[in-house]
């Protein structure tokens, strides 16, 4: 990683393993979840990381990379403590709550990766991934704010 091209790759491998990792763990949150739109949040945002993955795919293909990730480890201890919250707490209202705290730790580590990417993508000289990526971004953003509703609205106050 000796230039920001250099950097740039690295970091794409990276949201790519996560994003695989994170698409293998959501139908364990959706089935866990006892709250009905917190099942239904997970659901879609399992079908969102899918199209995710295919994006970044694009984005591989439209800079002659091989699609592949690397190992990472963030992503790996932010989805460990989540399948603690997951497998430690009594099943209800409780247990959602920690799974929103979890599942909003990952969109934010996602957040910043794909907001570097972006930003570096046009610094690059690429627009047409700094598009793809953007798109990533979005999905991500809303993902975090519908999490933050359905905690502050209902989840929270009945676990409280």
């Amino acid at each position: 990683m000796k230039d920001l091209s250099g950097l740039f790759e690295h970091f794409l491998r990276d949201i790519y393993y996560a994003e695989k990792q994170v698409l293998k763990t959501l139908p364990k949150m959706a089935r866990k979840a006892t709250d009905s739109d917190l099942k239904a949040a997970f659901e879609e945002h399992e079908e969102e990381t899918e199209e995710q993955i295919e994006n970044l795919k694009k984005v591989f293909e439209s800079l002659g990379l091989k699609v592949k990730g690397v190992t990472c480890e963030a992503i790996e201890g932010i989805l460990e403590e989540g399948s603690e919250i997951m497998d430690e707490t009594d099943e209800g209202t409780a247990r959602d709550a920690g799974m929103i705290a979890a599942a909003q730790a990952v969109e934010h580590y996602e957040i910043t990766r794909y907001g570097t990417l972006v930003a570096w993508a046009k610094e690059l000289g690429h627009p047409e991934v700094a598009d793809l990526l953007g798109r990533n971004l979005k999905q991500e953003y809303a993902a975090d704010e519908k999490l933050s509703k359905l905690g502050k609205t209902e989840i929270n106050k009945d676990a409280a």
